[in-house]
């Protein structure tokens, strides 16, 4: 189940909820009761760790072969 982060607006307090992807919109109440809270946008997963493949491919110009 994935986890989604959340800024309370009325404490500054960041907490984690996990729950279903169908509900990744749904309001969230901070740990202390706010309910004036915003879903933040997550950077997990995203990064230069995965080593991309050398040579050809398809897609993107230069992946394709216009390039020259």
């Amino acid at each position: 189940m994935p986890t989604y982060e959340f800024r309370c607006r009325s404490c500054d307090d960041t907490f984690e909820l996990q729950r279903p992807m169908s509900e990744s919109s749904a309001p969230a109440s901070c740990p202390e009761g706010h309910a004036d809270t915003v879903k933040l946008l997550s950077m997990a997963g995203i990064g230069g760790t995965q080593q991309q493949s050398q040579g050809g491919g398809g897609g993107g110009c230069c992946g394709g072969g216009c390039c020259g």
